[in-house]
């Protein structure tokens, strides 16, 4: 090969094979060895382009071209919206040894460049940006993770509990928390490994998997029960710093306002805390964790140490095996005495493994940190759960009455009550009275009393609550930004905004500050509580319930690193989290499912423009591969007969009214694809953009409609290859719809004969046949400027206008059309007008299945069927009787029979003289032409019709002309006209057939529907 050239007539940089840059001075080297060419910057040159900005890759080229790439992560990763890296397109490849200049110039796929990095003028050096705050998997996840389970519940509600419950059902509850928190991390860990998690947290996860029909609604929720989740640990933290304030008697203004103040101040201090950016928030949350690790430490050591009489007369004794049995089994008290509601209350210690998701934007590996850092979490925490129930379990007794006067000593009466009597203890009069004011069962503050230090328990409580607080109110805004920037919803994008080098959703923060004020303010714990739990668990069924979702599809797709997972445990996770939602608390599950019901209706109705790659795509895949493959095993039956039909529309966008007919009675009941036969070079070739504007054009039109285009030098050769080919198994079209060519008098020899021929094709296929008739015509490409489909030659006037304007591409639509697109009769109330049916020849049905689909629709629905059959004078009313028999068999309700009996009769000369003249242009006359015989006349001029020919056909022809008359005396004022289609003659030349068709169905306002079915009954007055 040659050299590469550029246009200066120096040697194109691109181009050079195995050109070495190096730091050092000199020539560049060029190495002869048979290996790719390789290209290497220097590490003078590599800094300078990471000052710039753009990152330096190694590019490397096929052994097979210069400019054929070998694979590189650049070409696969992208931003949100855009592709980074490119490659050489397939036209460039195939093109690139024609020209030389050609070949220098590689063009790509995307809007990138295939060459080398820019090498031009470097951009303005600035001050360096400071790289935004990334975390690794244990400060990210792990201890997010932790900090958000280990709240309230492990410090003041776990012991009560236990006393209830027992050591063994206590374990139980743990376990059930634990299953349901484990499986989920594992399908949490499953999803964040199949593919990068870019932020949004448990949004992202499931929209992406689901689809946003369920993602957008759960990320609406999911941002909400953050938010909620938040006031829920300020008001458990205001409520302990008030009940201490009333230990040292101080009092602001009362219970509820001091709870309220209390929570206000707090909320703002963290909300400063988390506009100082994520930085601060990170060091504010290893404090909180340091705090809560120096507690549980603190509460360890404590249980060791040997307990004074004060704690004796409070219940605690220290380990003790009679103790340790005595709480090993249940002892319910109160109405909340009860396996569900201790099950309830528990739970909600067992939620928070999601925090680690909600800032995945965040992390350093997303991929890595996720999964580590979840189950990471959750069995550190489980762990302490269980030995704190057991501590507490065998070392304090369930009543105790914290008097100190009660102590005996061995002075153990008969009628000592309680398991304190073995230690010296006589409860009995509290334990008879049922108010003993401490012990397991009847105080909150067990951990501080067996602790070392209770200021330390305190400080633990303060932590856990704060560290929640914090990290919900950090986790809400996260979330709730991913949702405002896909769009999905409306009047929310303001709070999308972000700033600084985190891109810190400032905006939502102050929004999530504001709805976790309104909550503290309205202040009831219980009802926050028990929707903040059920909020919670519908986003974990939803997340298991995607992941088994994603594995049952085999999308391709699918392959997450994290192999330890099992969809049937996905399964039965996401059931039994909704089961646990009602047996919680029935009404907030269903406030939860009513509100996820609301959203899901909206968001699926508007159908916003977004296409994620869903597992409900591949499921939808799946269904419809499954059920077309099994539909081919089926034997046809007449019952089960739909029309499928293959509609020549070329462009939809130029024959609106031809796609909204057959749409009228195929949506929601039968196939229907639109073909476009492409004749013109230029758009043989057309990319996918045009096929895609064509198909949007469609979905906003609401045509449920599939489009097909190929390219041919004809319109019988696409038509013949689109009848074979489209369709799959037994969805394939039966009928053929064409429009009537109206500009047939105009149109070459040619042009008509491979109109007709197309209709021989479709007949020798077994195709049912249908062509519709507008007056006004059907291409309306001279009123939106479009280029016209050769396949149906346009009228002069038509091709005028568009020499005087520039032509567009088919599938270019003007944004104004794309607005307000352009109504068709087919579009409008029919009102009570009429349809009329002129039944001249048994086509199997057809004839009458149409109209009867056409009256189910709303448009068309107060819309009378008349019938018109031909008959005799004499038999008349027979025949209208039997038609009538036959259409109740049908069970169409189709009562308007009319026969037509003078069908036969001559028409009127001056009908016969206008198709004679329409005609004209199209006869040989073969007395005309002396001294040259018919047959070279024949032969010379193939396309025109003979006298011979003419006059043996006459009498067709002039029964059309008579059946013409007929229908123009009876449907001047019908809203639809539709007439059986006489089958083409083989020895009939195209003309006179045209000539035939155009008589039929003119001089009428309305449409008309020439058709023709297969001659196989389509319908069956049967059972069976």
């Amino acid at each position: 090969m040659g050299q590469f050239t550029s246009k200066r007539g120096g040697v194109d940089p691109r181009a050079v094979p195995n050109v070495r840059f190096s730091g050092d001075e000199g020539p560049p080297s060029y190495s002869t060895h048979g290996m790719p060419p390789t290209i290497v910057i220097s590490d003078v040159e590599s800094s300078a382009s990471e000052r710039r900005g753009s990152r330096v890759e190694l590019r490397r080229s096929s052994v097979y071209s210069t400019i054929d790439q070998v694979p590189q992560l650049g070409h696969y990763t992208r931003t949100l919206h855009h592709q980074k890296g490119s490659r050489p397109s397939l036209d460039a490849l195939r093109k690139a040894f024609e020209e030389k200049e050609a070949a220098a110039e590689v063009s790509t796929t995307d809007s990138g460049d295939g060459s080398l990095p820019n090498s031009g003028p470097e951009a303005p050096k600035g001050p360096p940006k400071k790289a935004p705050a990334r975390f690794g998997w244990f400060i990210g996840v792990m201890m997010r993770c932790m900090l958000n389970i280990w709240g309230v519940i492990l410090f003041l509600r776990v012991t009560v509990i236990t006393s209830q419950a027992g050591i063994v059902v206590m374990w139980v509850i743990i376990g059930l928390s634990v299953m349901v928190t484990t499986i989920t991390g594992l399908s949490i860990s499953a999803i964040a490994t199949n593919g990068r998690v870019i932020s949004g947290g448990t949004y992202f996860m499931i929209s992406r998997s689901l689809g946003y029909e369920l993602g957008a609604p759960i990320g609406l929720v999911f941002s909400f029960a953050n938010a909620l989740a938040c006031a829920l640990n300020t008001v458990g933290f205001s409520i302990v710093v008030r009940d201490l304030m009333r230990d040292y008697n101080v009092i602001i203004v009362d219970d509820l306002n001091d709870v309220r103040i209390v929570g206000v101040i707090t909320l703002v201090i963290l909300l400063m805390i988390t506009l100082a950016g994520m930085e601060w928030e990170s060091k504010t949350q290893i404090l909180f964790f340091i705090i809560l690790l120096v507690s549980f430490a603190d509460y360890l050591v404590g249980t060791l140490i040997p307990h004074s009489k004060e704690k004796q007369s409070k219940g605690l004794f220290g380990y003790n095996k009679d103790i340790f049995i005595s709480n090993l089994t249940p002892d319910w008290r109160g109405p909340d005495g009860n396996f569900f509601r201790m099950f309830s209350i528990f739970f909600p210690g067992a939620t928070g493994i999601l925090s680690g998701v909600n800032i995945c934007g965040d992390l350093k590996d997303p991929a890595t940190a996720i999964p580590k850092g979840t189950l990471g979490a959750i069995l550190v925490t489980t762990l302490s759960y269980l030995i704190l129930s057991v501590t507490s379990g065998a070392s304090v007794v369930r009543d105790a009455s914290g008097n100190i006067s009660d102590y005996i000593g061995g002075n153990i009466t008969s009628d000592c009550v309680g398991l304190g009597c073995n230690f010296g203890w006589n409860f009995t009069k509290c334990i008879l009275a049922q108010n003993c004011k401490f012990g397991l069962a009847n105080t909150s503050k067990v951990m501080g009393l067996l602790s070392g230090s209770y200021y330390l328990i305190i400080a633990g409580v303060f932590a856990a609550t704060l560290s929640s607080a914090l990290g919900f109110l950090v986790s809400a805004p996260k979330i709730f930004q991913c949702l405002c920037k896909d769009k999905i919803y409306p009047y929310i994008g303001f709070f999308g905004k972000g700033y600084g080098k985190n891109n810190e959703p400032l905006r939502a923060y102050v929004l999530c500050f504001l709805i976790a004020v309104a909550l503290v303010i309205y202040g009831d714990l219980n009802t926050i509580a028990a929707l903040n739990s059920n909020l919670f668990m519908c986003s974990y069924a939803l997340i298991n319930f995607s992941c088994f979702h994603a594995s049952i599809t085999n999308a391709p797709g699918w392959r997450p690193m994290f192999h330890y997972y099992n969809k049937w445990l996905a399964l039965f996770a996401a059931a039994v989290a909704v089961l646990l939602m009602f047996l919680f608390t029935w009404w907030a599950a269903l406030v939860v499912l009513s509100v996820m019901a609301s959203l899901f209706i909206y968001v699926t109705y508007n159908k916003p423009n977004v296409n994620w790659g869903s597992s409900v795509q591949a499921g939808s895949y799946n269904m419809a591969l499954s059920y077309s493959v099994a539909l081919t095993g089926v034997n046809d039956h007449v019952k089960n007969y739909r029309p499928q039909c293959l509609v020549l529309t070329g462009p939809p966008t130029q024959r609106p009214a031809l796609v909204d007919f057959v749409d009228s009675f195929t949506k929601h009941a039968s196939l229907m694809i639109c073909g476009d036969i492409i004749m013109d070079q230029d758009r043989q070739s057309q990319p996918q953009e045009a096929t895609d504007k064509l198909v949007k054009w469609m979905n906003k039109r609401k045509v449920r409609s599939f489009y097909s285009s190929f390219p041919a030098d004809s319109l019988r050769v696409g038509a013949r290859n689109l009848l074979q080919t489209s369709g799959l198994g037994k969805l394939k079209p039966n009928i053929l719809v064409l429009g009537f060519k109206s500009n047939w008098r105009d149109s070459s020899p040619e042009s008509i004969d491979d109109y007709i021929n197309t209709m021989y094709d479709t007949f020798d296929t077994n195709y049912s046949l249908c062509i519709l008739r507008m007056m006004e015509g059907l291409d309306v490409s001279d009123q939106f400027d479009f280029e016209v489909n050769k396949g149906f030659e346009p009228d002069e006037s038509i091709e005028k206008d568009n020499q005087k304007s520039p032509q567009k591409k088919p599938g270019d639509i003007p944004e104004e059309d794309n607005k307000e697109q352009m109504k068709t009769v087919f579009q409008t109330d029919q009102g009570k007008k009429t349809i009329d049916v002129y039944w001249i020849a048994d086509d199997g049905g057809l004839t009458l299945l149409v109209p009867y689909l056409l009256t189910r629709r709303k448009r068309w629905h107060n819309c009378k069927v008349r019938v018109f059959v031909v008959g005799d004078e004499q038999n008349m009313e027979e025949n209208r009787a039997e038609m009538l028999k036959l259409l109740d068999r049908f069970r169409f309700g189709f009562k308007d029979v009319t026969v037509m009996t003078d069908s036969e009769k001559r028409p009127q000369a001056k009908s016969l003289e206008r198709f004679e003249e329409s005609v004209a242009p199209f006869r040989l006359y073969d007395e005309q032409y002396d001294g040259v015989s018919a047959q070279e006349l024949r032969e010379n001029s193939p396309w025109k019709i003979p006298d011979k020919e003419f006059e043996a056909f006459r009498q067709k022809s002039e029964t059309k002309v008579r059946l013409n008359e007929i229908i123009r005396r009876n449907s001047m004022h019908a809203g639809l006209v539709l007439v059986s289609l006489p089958v083409p003659h083989s020895d009939c030349t195209s003309a006179l057939y045209m000539a035939w068709l155009d008589t039929l169905t003119c001089g009428l306002h309305c449409p008309v529907v020439l058709i023709r079915g297969n001659q196989e009954n389509v319908l069956t007055f049967y059972c069976q």
